[in-house]
Order: structure tokens, then sequence, then C-alpha cells
């Protein structure tokens, strides 16, 4: 401890995103406070660096750190990301007919006369995202969220980004050193000290001793802090998330000018799925997968073949993960962000959200003095489960409706003893009656009733309803009428995806 009780020294063990996101809430929060934030992390271990994709909640970050969005898409070759294309989840491929949903980033015009019970009693005719929205045909169009006359993180449409990880950790780096006055220390942690109170007391490292009165563990998988010195297990998840392996290729575009991809595609495969995300200059690919389904072999020729002749003579990257997280994220004066913390496959862009959640509620929730440590570390890590177990049911939700049944992982999945207890209940209840926002009624919720309602419809769920209930047919069909004059408005507004981004890079956005 540095003396009297105060907490007035944050130490960040790890940099990559989750790093440089903690040290930036903290700086941003706290910096003119007095309290002093110290990253350390080795020079010679390289971050994971695969997490290219984001949720809208991203923008709001930016704009709050004071991070330009123009610099942003400049420096981290960045694009502008409207939601997920899911193929291929609810049938397996059959020909040419390969069913597809969106889940995409604009709320549902659920407000007033919601369409969506109208649209099942109509039969579910075409897809239910366009249903209650226009941005599934913005990404069919191959059309950004936004104009350049919009300013910096404000457009028409909801949008999230895809960028380069490695380059966002730098940018994050330096902006925490030059703007935020965070203390960058590169050394090796030989050893952690532990006080007799059974706190870390300080860190002996390859340029001497360091020491705080905060340790903020972003060492990845491996939990140098929180697992290694301070023993807090690990609840490993595997048995309802069955991932756990990754493989990534980086494929240059063959055409410099080729159209960019405004969502992220997640196709499933018989033993995981496969993402494909759109970067200025290459797309990120890769593949999701569990090992007791398939073989690493048989996995990467999958991936190989997904890709095609593009993928000859690329190196693919294999990456083990750990499904689950902490059974404490806060233990002592130590905190777990980042994989050290928890990890959930990258379905729903959840690792980034997570890591940028936690950090911010960590800088807001900060205690004053060492005397509060363990009220607020209660709070934080009841708070931080439940938002675990509930990210863990939405991603299980993509599996256990789905009608695949043509091989042991998705029948597995589709095992209802392979969900949790919340999630069955849900999915009975909703059997028979639409998805409500009471059914979401904590405020640590990442995903609410609007994700739930794209995931469940744009897989055909059968919800039964009474006609009866719902007389404003009319109305429903006024609306529909005005998301198609909506659809038309913006289709004449917007510019094609890579043009904007070209145009960004060229001329920059005005600022907020």
């Amino acid at each position: 401890m540095t003396g009297n009780g105060q907490i007035r020294e944050i130490v960040i063990v790890g940099g990559g995103t989750a790093g440089w996101l903690a040290a930036c809430h903290m700086a941003r929060k706290h910096g003119d406070s007095g309290l002093r934030v110290t990253l350390v992390e080795s020079p010679d271990i390289a971050t994971i660096g695969v997490g290219e994709g984001t949720v809208p909640a991203m923008r709001q970050t930016l704009h709050y750190l004071g991070i330009r969005e123009t610099d942003f898409i400049r420096r981290c070759d960045a694009t502008l990301k409207q939601g997920i294309r899911f193929v291929d989840w609810r049938h397996a491929p059959n020909g040419t007919q390969r069913h597809h949903y969106y889940h995409p980033f604009d709320y549902p015009a659920i407000d007033g006369i919601d369409p969506t019970p109208y649209w099942l009693l109509s039969g579910q005719p075409g897809r239910y995202a366009d249903a209650v929205g226009v941005q599934a045909q913005l990404c069919d169009a191959g059309l950004g969220p936004k104009t350049l006359v919009d300013a910096e993180f404000t457009g028409p449409a909801a949008y999230a980004y895809h960028l380069d990880a490695a380059k966002f950790a730098a940018l994050l780096t330096e902006h925490a050193t030059e703007r935020l006055g965070v203390v960058h220390r590169k050394a090796e942690v030989l050893q952690v000290e532990l006080g007799q109170n059974g706190q870390i007391a300080a860190l002996h490292c390859s340029d001497g001793k360091l020491k705080g009165d905060l340790f903020v563990d972003c060492t990845g998988f491996a939990g140098r802090l929180i697992e290694g010195s301070l023993n807090v297990p690990w609840r490993d998840r595997s048995d309802t998330l069955f991932v756990d392996t990754a493989l990534a290729i980086q494929v240059p575009y063959d055409d410099p000018e080729a159209p960019i991809a405004c969502q992220t595609i997640s196709t499933a495969m018989p033993a995981g799925w496969i993402w494909d995300i759109g970067l200025t200059g290459r797309r990120g690919i890769g593949h999701v997968y569990a090992s007791s389904y398939i073989h690493c072999d048989q996995a990467e020729q999958q991936l190989r073949d997904y890709i095609g002749p593009a993928a000859d003579g690329l190196d693919c990257r294999r990456i083990p993960m750990k499904v689950g997280y902490r059974e404490q994220a806060w233990k002592g004066n130590c905190v777990a962000i980042g994989l050290s913390g928890g990890f959930v496959e990258p379905l729903e862009a959840t690792g980034i959200l997570l890591f940028d959640l936690l950090s911010r509620m960590l800088a807001e929730q900060l205690p004053g003095h060492q005397d509060e440590l363990g009220a607020v570390a209660n709070r934080f890590n009841r708070r931080v489960n439940h938002t675990w177990e509930r990210v863990i049911d939405f991603i299980k939700l993509h599996y256990a409706v789905s009608e695949r049944d043509d091989s042991a992982f998705w029948r597995d999945n589709r095992d209802p003893q392979s969900w949790s207890q919340t999630l069955q209940e849900n999915l009975a209840h909703w059997r028979h009656a639409l998805p409500s926002r009471y059914d979401f009624a904590s405020t640590m919720e990442v995903f609410n009733l609007e994700n739930y309602l794209y995931v469940l419809y744009g897989m055909g769920y059968d919800t039964q309803l009474l006609a009866e209930r719902f007389p404003h047919a009319e109305q429903a069909r006024q609306r529909a009428e005005a998301i198609a004059r909506r659809h038309s408005q913006l289709k004449s507004q917007l510019l094609g995806h890579r043009q904007l981004i070209s145009r960004i890079q060229q001329h920059g956005l005005q600022k907020v």
C-alpha cells in the first residue's frame, strides 16, 4: 500500500485492448483528482489481437475518451458495422437455398404499434428485420450508415466499427500516455508481493519495484495476478458454450476497390461458425469451433474452403479459448479485466464490449479508501457475474432455437440440458407470449429486448398468439409503409460503404 489508506495509485498489468481501455477510463474519470495510473506490460508478449468487431456503445466510448472518430477510422483501418448477417444458422446449406437473417443495430420499430405480432400472425412473410426496420436492406445494398455531412459519431442509422485490434491498442496507448497522463512502463513482472492481509502490496519488475493501491489484471487467460497470486478460480462454462478454439487468417483484397461489407458475416459450420469481417485493406476471417467435435486440421480445411483460392499460402493462426469467467472478478485490491476476467465466443462482439463496459464500471465505482474495497468489490462481483450469465444465455440462444440437426454439435446445442434454467424458462414463456421489457429488468443486461427479438424471429421462432388481442392490423400496415418510405429516402442519401470510408479518410468528418 502507498500509505494513509487512500486509493491514489492504480497499477494495470498488461496492455492490449483491455489494458489500455482500462487505463483510459480510469485516467479520464480520475485524472484531475491527483490519482495516478500506471500501466506495466512486457515488451516481449504480443496481445491476442483478433477482436475486430464492436457494438454501437464504442461510439460513445470514443467520444467520452476524447478520441476523434476521424482519427480512429484513419489509424485503425476501421470500417462501419451495422450489424451481423447470420448465414445457415437455421438450416444447413442446401444447394442455393441458404437461410440468412440479420441482427442489425437500429432498434426495431416496436414503439406504438409493434409490427411483430402482426408479422407473426400473417405467417412470418419475408425477413423479420425488414418488417421492423430498414437497416438489413441497407446492408444488402452495401450502403454506409451515415453521410459526410453527419458529424462524428452520428448518422441516420446506428453503427459500430470493425477495426484492426493491434492498431486500436496502439491508438489507445498513445491517447492514454499523451493526452490522459497514464504512465507507461515496459518491463517484466518478475514477482508479485503480497502483504500480511493477503492483498497485493507491490510488483517486483525488471526495472524496479512498483507499489500500488489497486491493481488491475489484464494479463489475458493466464490471470497472472487474480489467479497466479490470489488463487481466484475460473468458472468454466464449456458445458453450455462448446466452442473452445479459433483459427484466424488475414486475407488481402484482390481488388483494392472491392466493396466492403458493412456487417459482420457469421456462417454456421458443422462444429462452430466462421466470422468474415471487412477492413479497409483486408478481410479478417476466422473459424470458431469445438475441438471435441472436429479435428483442428479439418476445421482449418473448412476455413480455407470458405475463403477459396485467396487462402493459398496464407498463414493460419490457432488460438485456444477458455469459456467462462472468474468466480470473483474483484478480490481484495485486484480486479480482473479482459480475458483474465472472462470470455465467451465472439459471436456478438462480446469481447471488447465487456472489456469496455467493466473498465468504465470500475472507474465509476472506484472507492476513495482501502476500507471501502470489500463492500464495493462484493457489489461489483454480483453485477459482473450476472452480466456474464446473461451474455452466455444470449449466445446460447443462437444455437438453442436452431433447427439444424446435421451434426452432433448442433444436436447437443439444441438439447435443453445444456441451457440455463433462465433460458429454458424464457423460451417456454415465449412460445405463447411476445418477449417484453419486463423480461429484461436488470440495468446490467448487455443484450435486451431488441436483441432477442432479432435473433428469435430471425431464426423463425414460433410464438403462438391470440389474434383477437391484436386488432390494429391497419395501423400495422401503415407502419410497414412508413418503413418502406424511410428505406427509399435513405437509399437516395447514403454512399456505398467503401466510398464513404475513402472520403472520410481523405476529408475527415465534422467534429462534434
